[in-house]
């Protein structure tokens, strides 16, 4: 879920020159476009949740039929496969990528618009954003390595996605779904913090214009993920119902 992190040393022996002054201002531009593609990408998405919302068809076959599970597997396995088709196939391909990423979630993201009141989620929406901002911070800031907790929060992961199935299919306890949003809310966060550290010390790498654009991109997408889940799931705890 997250760039393969590398050491500014390894990045200095391979080959990138530049004073500290160029490294800093390179840097600060680098994930400037990071933050900037990934807020374009949550803005797309609630555009196309509420166009969804707004299509009375199309709603119905997003909340009631199988199309939510047609995007939600869309979902996972764009977000499985994208390094592979964000680094090997074309800029096009990369962009491309990303938006469909955000339209399908702002798809599967439609019903909320009927199932919590409109102030409860522009309320969860900037505890959301702040939550996600001191995490991003954090590993940004941190001398901290992250990496050993991100691989074991990445992990995490797969036993929450056999968990929500679990509970969907075979518990259907609204208990256990309250504890469940709570542990997705944790790991998420703990992984945004990972996740904005692999992303700059990928920096340091010194690679191509068009691959530094691509590792941005990525980034983006990554960190997109990690908001939008923490924003899904702190609805769920703190969210307003219709």
């Amino acid at each position: 879920m997250a760039l393969n992190p590398r050491s500014r040393g390894f990045a200095q022996t391979a080959g990138y020159a530049g004073t500290d002054a160029d490294i800093d201002a390179g840097l600060r531009k680098y994930m400037l476009s990071v933050y900037n593609y990934m807020a374009l990408g949550v803005a797309f998405t609630g555009i196309i949740a509420m166009a969804v919302a707004l299509n009375p068809a199309i709603m119905q076959a997003v909340a009631l039929g199988p199309m939510k599970w047609v995007l939600f597997i869309g979902v996972l396995g764009l977000g499985w496969f994208s390094g592979k088709i964000m680094f090997s196939g074309s800029p096009a391909m990369a962009q491309g990528a990303f938006w469909l990423y955000a339209a399908m979630w702002g798809a599967l993201m439609a019903p909320m618009f009927y199932a919590y009141t409109g102030e409860s989620i522009v309320r969860v929406f900037f505890i959301t954003a702040a939550a996600f901002a001191g995490t991003s911070l954090y590993g940004y800031t941190t001398k901290k390595d992250l990496t050993t907790m991100g691989r074991f929060l990445s992990m995490a992961t797969i036993g929450i996605l056999v968990a929500i199935l679990v509970n969907m299919f075979l518990l259907k306890s609204g208990l256990f779904h309250l504890g469940l949003s709570i542990v997705v809310v944790l790991v998420f966060a703990g992984l945004t913090a990972y996740e904005t550290q692999a992303i700059k010390q990928s920096y340091f790498e010194g690679d191509t214009e068009d691959l530094q654009n691509r590792k941005a991109i990525f980034g983006a997408f990554i960190l997109y993920g990690s908001f939008v889940t923490m924003f899904i799931w702190m609805l769920s705890i703190f969210g307003s119902r219709e």
